[in-house]
């Protein structure tokens, strides 16, 4: 269309509707009348000199699987009519539906649109966007319409709808315009200039390493006690309520500070001049003149380490004690060095001498007091709890998900001389954070599930720092047994924990990072629309760190994110609920995330009275090991409750009596764990706990294990003689039960017992069944296990 015809149009246009869409058509006008053919060369240019710009920044391509397209709705009839239309005509559809499938082969246009992030698959995700827009809006802006009109009547070319579907695509895609700013946010380089408080000082750092049991916190303890005013960050709850009562009996008033918990021993509820809390929540601002930080090879953690990071680099203090592994010793030297401070180390040697035996405990008949058995999962704590119970023998039972006071309740019942418990049964769980008088550690399997950096889990062999900190549980300096002894349940085992134990424990390369809410924030300004767990997905992948750090794994914050995604919170609050600490695999508790999410949005505060009714208490004690594990559920809703407290006040605020009342459950929950046999015997009767089957877990282990570099040699018998191993079938293929035999999964012990009740069960199948009739139906049905 000419110049002159679309001036002879608008002058017939009335005067009001002109001056309405005055701006509008002659920015159009104004763009439209420049030479057509350089249109294409000067965008060329244009995204030349963007490209070069940010490619000047030498930044990583981003990874664009990760934006998430907005929904622009096609625009509905306009009160002032279709301005486009009047101006020229009305455009046919099906012209411009060629016209725009005819831009989007162009290859020309596709390399344009990479030059300015677009991708084929965020240019293809963009282009349906622009082609359901335009073919479905009643009417166009003035500009687009003109444009497309010129395309069909060739006075314009197809290439110069590009502005217009950048200008869509940049709608849809908003990072697409702010990838620089965002790139600034989500600069994670040189850490320590976080901290100003602590950059101001010239601190001491004192690393005291050594192995479990060689006196190194003990040092640094003693140090702290000392001080005139001081923190200790720990691992766990346990261990900072152990300082907290420890340093107040030595007469040094001391505050206790955990994510769920806040104990002031000052009678005006005055700050104490020390502090004991677990990592995540000391203070990088308060000034104190000694700092110690346990357990600092957990720098390293994919979950946690960040924690380590910040309190490393962020602590004022005028001496910093840390206590760990030798293995971290390089890491935090050169960390150090970034901050201009230098490392002095002290090395410990163990108090007590531990040895790994030449033979394995190959039965539980063999057992003594003052054993421990390590398993890595709950069955496996069931499966043993109960053998040993068979054998007339009474034992503790330690795992992770147990309330601190039922742990340290076992712990206490295995370490009273007067008490006939003298095995104990459990996990990793007592790493850290308990003292427990043991002769002879046990390693009742040396396979173990694990999180890596990115999310995935992994079955391999223990490492060698997870060994050696487990295995210098036994005879500590404390403990009535002043030799440790370590050995394993398998007899193919023992080799391969030697090899473990003998290994150089891997140097700590890298220490964690995490986003805080703040950078979040800043995203989510740039970001709108962008969901909390996709903002932390990009966030990730547009964060830049040095090679001395990583980014934490996220996933169980974007599981929360994604878990109250559509519940209306701000986003700082929405934050917060989603670094409150839950077990995932408790259905319960992350319901309970979600109700507490819900109710806090209503502005309806969670009383008292409201979460009795919520998790209906009063509760029973437990008659299975189904009921158990619920309790350690709620037990878990309120220790959320109990931080979430410590956050919003006015929306939780009957903390104090959830206390209580959690208290209490700890009571029953450790009278359930004092009768587990008994528990889990009940369990069996009523097929809630099968313990004889090989679950989906040990099968997922077994493929693990045998997939690992570190294996053990398949054609080894696992215990005693060729009388314990299942005879071969006829087809001369081994039997499962072989098999599971030679791999380790199954021991002699275990194979006669299943034996054992296998006949029973057959022949009380077979009273149950009248002579003559087919039982087959009637066993089939009794195994399967919904039938229940």
């Amino acid at each position: 269309m000419s110049f002159s015809r679309c001036a002879l149009l608008w002058a017939r246009l009335p005067a009001g509707r002109r001056a309405g869409h005055r701006a509008a058509v002659c920015s159009a006008l104004r763009a439209h009348v420049e030479p057509l053919p350089g249109a294409l060369g000067r965008v060329s240019a244009v995204a030349s000199s963007s490209s070069s710009s940010s490619a000047s920044g030498g930044s990583k391509a981003p990874n664009t699987s990760l934006f998430v397209p907005l929904t622009v709705k096609p625009q509905g009839p306009s009160a002032d009519g279709d301005v486009g239309a009047e101006l020229t005509r009305p455009l046919d559809k099906n012209e411009v539906k060629k016209i725009l499938d005819k831009f989007y082969k162009r290859k020309e246009i596709q390399k344009l649109g990479a030059d300015y992030g677009l991708d084929a698959r965020l240019f293809h995700q963009a282009f349906i966007s622009f082609r359901n827009y335009i073919m479905q809006s009643h009417s166009l802006d003035v500009d687009i319409h003109i444009i497309l009109n010129d395309i069909c009547f060739s006075a314009a070319h197809v290439d110069d709808l590009f502005p217009f579907f950048l200008r869509h695509a940049k709608q849809i895609f908003p990072v697409l315009e702010c990838k620089d700013d965002l790139r600034k946010i989500s600069d994670l380089r040189i850490p320590p200039n976080w901290y100003p408080e602590a950059r101001a000082i010239q601190r001491k750092i004192i690393f005291h390493s050594g192995p479990t049991n060689s006196g190194k916190t003990y040092h640094a303890i003693q140090k702290y006690l000392s001080a005139k005013s001081g923190v200790y960050c720990g691992p766990l709850k346990l261990l900072a309520h152990e300082i907290f009562e420890k340093s107040n009996a030595a007469g040094v008033p001391c505050d206790l500070v955990t994510g769920e918990e806040r104990v002031t021993v000052e009678p005006d509820g005055k700050q104490a001049a020390h502090v004991a809390c677990t990592v995540e929540m000391c203070s990088v601002t308060t000034p104190y003149e000694v700092a110690v930080i346990d357990e600092i090879q957990m720098i390293k953690d994919p979950a946690r380490g960040w924690a380590w990071t910040r309190a490393l680099l962020g602590l004022c203090a005028e001496e910093v004690h840390l206590c760990g592994e030798s293995a971290a010793i390089d890491l935090v030297t050169e960390l150090m060095y970034t901050t201009g401070e230098e490392v002095e180390v002290r090395n410990y040697k163990r108090l007590t001498p531990i040895s790994v035996l030449d033979h394995a405990l190959e039965s539980l008949d063999n057992l003594r007091p003052g054993d421990c058995i390590v398993c890595f999962s709950k069955n496996d704590i069931y499966s043993v709890s109960r053998q040993i119970e068979i054998r007339g023998l009474e034992s503790a039972v330690i795992y992770g998900s147990l309330p601190p006071g039922t742990k340290l309740a076992q712990a206490k019942k295995f370490n009273d001389p007067d008490d006939p418990c003298k095995i104990l049964v459990a996990t990793d769980a007592i790493g850290m954070g308990l003292n427990l008088s043991i002769r002879r550690i046990i390693f009742y399997s040396l396979i173990k599930p694990t999180i890596n950096e990115k999310g995935e889990k992994e079955i391999e062999p223990i490492t060698t720092s997870q060994a050696l900190q487990i295995a210098g549980r036994a005879g500590r300096f404390s403990s009535k047994y002043k030799e440790g002894e370590v050995t394993t349940m398998n007899r193919e085992d023992l080799n391969l924990l030697k090899e473990i134990l003998n290994r150089p424990v891997d140097p700590i390369k890298a220490a964690g990072l995490h986003p805080t809410a703040e950078q979040i924030e800043m995203f989510a300004y740039h970001l709108p629309d962008t969901t909390l767990s996709n903002l932390i997905d990009i966030f990730v992948d547009f964060s830049q760190v040095d090679g001395q750090y990583f980014v934490c794994n996220m996933d169980d914050f974007k599981f929360s994110a994604e878990l109250i995604q559509h519940i209306p919170l701000s986003l700082r609050v929405r934050y917060v609920f989603c670094t409150a600490p839950i077990n995932k695999k408790q259905p319960f508790v992350c319901s309970s995330l979600l109700q507490f999410a819900r109710q806090y949005s209503r502005n309806e505060p969670l009383t008292f009275s409201w979460l009795r009714r919520y998790i209906k208490w009063p509760l029973l004690p437990p008659k299975n090991i189904k009921d158990l594990m619920d309790l350690e559920a709620v037990h878990d809703v309120l220790d959320l409750y109990l931080w979430l407290s410590y956050r919003f006040i006015d929306m939780f605020p009957d903390a104090s009596l959830i206390r209580d009342l959690q208290k209490e459950l700890d009571g029953i929950i450790q009278d359930g764990v004092h009768n587990i046999t008994k528990l889990i015997k009940i369990s069996e009767s009523h097929k809630l706990l099968n313990l004889e089957s090989l679950s989906a877990e040990n099968r997922s282990r077994l493929s693990g294990t045998l997939k690992s570099q570190a294996r053990r040699v398949r054609g080894t018998k696992t215990v005693g003689s060729k009388a314990a191993e299942p005879p071969v079938p006829n087809g001369g293929e081994k039997s499962l039960a072989s098999r599971l035999v030679q791999q380790g999964l199954l021991t002699a012990d275990m194979l006669k017992q299943l034996e054992k009740e296998w006949l029973t069960q057959r022949t009380d199948g077979k009273e149950r069944t009248e002579p003559g009739t087919y039982s087959k139906g009637t066993r089939r049905k009794k195994k399967e296990p919904d039938s229940d």
